[in-house]
C-alpha cells in the first residue's frame, strides 16, 4: 500500500481525488489537507509516500510549499493552470494534472509510481515428480543431495522430496542466487548456514559435510560473505 494524502483547498476538486483514489487498491488516502501548513503537519506525523498537491493555495502556494520540504515525498501537482508547469517539473514532481481530472489520465500517473514501487518477484524454480510440477521458491530450499540419477529436495518446511535433476545442473543455474556445492553430493542454501568449520556445515539440524576438493571454494564463498554479512 502506497500511504498519500490530498492537499487542496478546493473540496468538490478533493472530492473528485478522494473518489478516484478509492479505486486503485494499491493507494491509501491516510488524509486531507486544505492549505500548506496541516499538511506539514500530516508529513511530519505520519509516513506520507504520494502527495496529490494543489498549486494555487492560500498563504503558501504548493509549488513553494513543496520546494521548503528538506524531504519530499513523491508529489503530483493539480491545477487548473497550465503556467506553472515548469516549475512543477524542475521540483522532480511526478506528473503535473489538470484540472478537471479524469480517472483515466489519473491512473497513467499513478501508474507511473506504481510500477517503480512493484516489489520484485521472488526467485523460484520447477521441479518434475511422477508427472506433478512443483513451483519451489528459492528462500524455502534448505539444500540439494545428489542421490544417482536423481536429486532430494530438502525444505524448510521439513518436507523433502525427489526429482529427476543433475546436481551440477542445478549448481551451474544456482550460484549466483546463493546456492553454494561443498560436496560433490551437496548443494547448500547458505542463507540457512548457522554454524560451519572445515569439515561440517550446520543448516539447523542438518549436518552436511564439506568435501576435500570443495573446501577452498567454501572458505573463498564464506569469507565474501561475511564482508556484507553476519551468518
Amino acid at each position: 500500500m502506497i500511504n498519500c494524502i490530498i492537499v487542496d483547498d478546493e473540496p468538490l476538486a478533493a472530492k473528485l481525488l478522494e473518489n478516484h483514489i478509492f479505486r486503485i487498491d494499491h493507494l491509501k488516502l491516510i488524509g486531507k489537507a486544505d492549505n500548506a501548513m496541516e499538511a506539514y503537519k500530516m508529513i511530519q506525523s505520519q509516513s506520507v509516500e504520494l502527495m496529490f498537491l494543489d498549486i494555487q493555495m492560500p498563504h503558501l502556494n504548493g509549488i513553494d510549499f513543496l520546494r521548503s520540504l528538506s524531504q519530499k515525498p513523491a508529489t503530483i501537482f493539480t491545477t487548473a493552470y497550465r503556467d506553472f508547469a515548469i516549475e512543477g517539473f524542475e521540483l522532480e514532481a511526478v506528473d503535473y494534472l489538470l484540472k478537471p481530472i479524469t480517472f483515466e489520465r489519473f491512473f497513467k500517473s499513478v501508474e507511473r509510481i506504481l510500477r517503480n514501487t512493484a516489489a520484485p518477484q521472488e526467485d523460484f524454480i520447477i521441479f518434475r515428480t511422477e508427472g506433478m510440477q512443483h513451483k519451489i521458491f528459492l528462500s524455502e530450499i534448505i539444500y540439494f543431495e545428489s542421490q544417482g540419477n536423481d536429486i532430494k529436495v530438502v525444505l524448510a518446511t521439513k518436507e523433502s522430496f525427489i526429482s529427476k535433476n543433475k546436481i551440477t545442473d542445478l549448481q551451474a543455474t544456482l550460484s549466483s542466487k546463493g546456492f553454494i556445492r561443498i560436496h560433490r553430493s551437496f548443494l547448500i542454501n547458505i542463507d540457512f548456514v548457522s554454524a560451519f568449520n572445515t569439515t561440517e556445515v550446520l543448516l539447523g539440524n542438518h549436518h552436511i559435510p564439506v568435501g576435500r576438493s570443495y573446501r577452498q571454494e567454501f572458505d573463498a564463498f564464506i569469507s565474501a560473505v561475511s564482508k556484507n554479512r553476519l551468518l
